[in-house]
């Protein structure tokens, strides 16, 4: 959530800061509810201090024996008037609050103007995409004869679930089992293993809700719980509603959890494999740290993403989102897109993002400036370090023969029991 004060104070840049999202604003009538808020503050105040000091004349009415009826009758006018205010001014709280609550991050400056992905900004490429003597197979391919099955996932739930077997199932468990061991033992991060249902304030904390309500998979109603979209939400409520000692910080988190989502949004895209799944494995990373850090975290983050694709040898390539592309809650991403010759194109596998204080204002998460005694706001960042499925999909696609056989690359030999081939 944006601050409040930035609308009172900045309207102008706010509206134009957003217009760069396209994102429909109205400023007129912000200031319409803006000022129907501030006029029924004031009336609210104006009525509690007439009651209170029609109250005090009664009780020195009283203290000299006359007649108080006529100020009684005076302070329940009064006080039916002030709690219709009240109601008023409680409705009025509400609808800036839907307001506010759906309005996305101001960007940062160095992300560049654009509608989609297209006009995304290639930073940087690493590795050589191979070269085969053959033409490559996808991941379907390779994997209908090797324990990858769609059929009985479809059987069991529906469709965009996958079965794994065999060693495609250790495979994809060594890919996780690298990430968590590089980014624990290396990068300093603190694993963690938190619950894969939350509630709705946690969802509303990172920014699915209310927005994103349609991506989400809704357990219960009483209490309304929902399967997690994202590590990223468990994770970063861990410090909600909490004030962190400076000294306490960067923290910094690890977690693998199956992630959930309804694709609402992607009907009739990546239909084909595990590209676009119900259900997924990842590997999310989170940093919360003070305001002044999180530019160099940014870097940071996304670079102990980049690290596991390095040791896997998997060509990659770094792109910085433009305005249109860059997600609701963040102020500034890097996506990580790995090459899957399969398709003969870079492909997702990773997003890292800078949230500044926005997901904070939200989630109350806080730390205490030993300058000025007083807690202030953190900022918050995460990225997939990185998407397991993914992850198995580029290994299965890189390390093809013509064969058709998968080749164990070196950095997962050893949680791979000895097997170096698959197939």
């Amino acid at each position: 959530m944006l601050d409040p004060r930035l609308f009172r104070t900045e309207l102008d840049f706010v509206t134009e800061q957003l217009s760069r999202r396209s994102f429909n604003f109205n400023p007129a009538a912000y200031l319409e509810l803006e000022t129907r808020r501030k006029d029924i503050q004031v009336r609210t105040q104006d009525l509690q201090n007439e009651r209170n000091s029609r109250s005090k004349a009664i009780g020195q009415a009283k203290a000299k024996g006359e007649d108080v009826q006529p100020l009684l009758d005076q302070v329940q006018h009064l006080g039916d008037e002030l709690k219709a205010a009240e109601t008023t001014l409680a409705e009025i709280q509400t609808s800036m609050a839907a307001l506010m609550e759906g309005i996305p991050n101001i960007l940062d400056a160095a992300v560049p103007d654009g509608k989609d992905e297209a006009a995304n900004v290639e930073i940087s490429r690493w590795g050589n995409v191979p070269e085969f003597g053959f033409t490559p197979k996808d991941h379907v391919d390779l994997g209908t004869d090797k324990g990858m099955d769609f059929e009985l996932g479809a059987k069991i739930t529906g469709s965009r679930f996958v079965v794994l077997n065999g060693g495609l199932a250790r495979l994809q468990r060594a890919i996780i089992q690298l990430m968590l061991d590089t980014h624990t033992a290396e990068h300093g991060y603190s694993e963690t293993y938190v619950p894969f249902l939350v509630n709705a304030d946690s969802l509303r904390g990172t920014g699915q809700l209310p927005k994103f309500a349609a991506d989400l998979f809704k357990a219960s109603d009483d209490p309304a719980l929902y399967l997690i979209p994202t590590a990223e939400v468990p994770v970063t409520n861990i410090v909600r509603d909490v004030i962190v000692e400076a000294k306490d910080l960067p923290l910094k988190f690890v977690c693998h959890t199956p992630c959930f989502r309804s694709e609402a949004g992607a009907y009739g895209r990546d239909v084909r494999g595990m590209i676009r799944q119900h259900q997924f494995e990842k590997v999310e990373i989170v940093q919360i740290v003070k305001p002044e850090d999180s530019v160099q975290a940014h870097e940071e983050l996304t670079q102990h993403a980049e690290t596991i694709l390095q040791k896997l040898n998997l060509p990659y390539r770094k792109m910085l989102l433009c305005a249109g592309d860059t997600g609701f809650s963040s102020a500034k991403t890097y996506d990580l897109e790995v090459w899957l010759p399969g398709q003969g194109a870079y492909r997702e596998i990773s997003s890292c993002s800078n949230f500044k204080d926005f997901q904070a204002r939200r989630l109350q998460a806080r730390w205490r400036n030993p300058e000025t005694g007083k807690p202030e706001l953190v900022h918050t960042l995460n990225g997939s370090g990185l998407a397991a499925g993914r992850t198995l999909i580029a290994v299965m696609e890189n390390y093809q023969d013509a064969g058709g056989r998968i080749h164990i690359p070196e950095a997962l030999k050893p949680y791979m029991g000895g097997l170096d081939i698959i197939g």
